[in-house]
């Protein structure tokens, strides 16, 4: 599927089209995306701020998305952990830009190469639109090349 066909559809997704999430861009090379998170009345915390749970939202996929498209059908590529460090109240619209460079694909190539699991840890930050830090993603992925493609590489 074309990214840009991929990222309509997830414009439409329940969990970010009622929580305010929409992804504004994604790459055709699937190396990155961008995401904006809009404060409404119906994503808002008691206090006004942003809803955690839509901002662990916002951070959730994209890491395993990027990288499944980047290394290809021969790969397992599963979430495994994931974390939120709150550090500043969203009182505004908060946006990420995920950017999945080659050298880090390459080498979570070379490490699966043999067949054994990896474990590799992506993190990112939420931001206001001047910058300010609202929250830091992190996102533990399991990486594994399959069975019938380990004789291949």
């Amino acid at each position: 599927m074309k990214a840009s066909t991929f990222r309509r559809l997830l414009n439409l997704w329940p969990p970010f089209l009622f929580t305010g999430v929409r992804v504004t861009e994604l790459a055709p090379d699937w190396s990155q995306a961008r995401v904006v998170l809009r404060l409404h009345r119906w994503n808002r915390n008691y206090v006004g701020t942003q809803f955690g749970g839509s901002l662990f939202a916002m951070g959730d996929p994209f890491w395993m998305l990027l990288l499944m498209h980047q290394l290809g059908r021969d790969y397992y590529v599963w979430d495994r952990a994931g974390s939120i460090d709150f550090v500043a109240p969203g009182r505004g619209d908060v946006y990420a830009h995920f950017v999945l460079d080659a050298p880090t694909v390459e080498q979570i190539r070379q490490q699966a190469a043999g067949g054994d699991k990896v474990l590799h840890w992506f993190e990112q930050e939420l931001t206001l639109a001047d910058g300010t830090v609202v929250a830091r993603v992190r996102k533990q992925l399991y990486i594994r090349l399959k069975p019938e493609a380990r004789g291949r590489t």
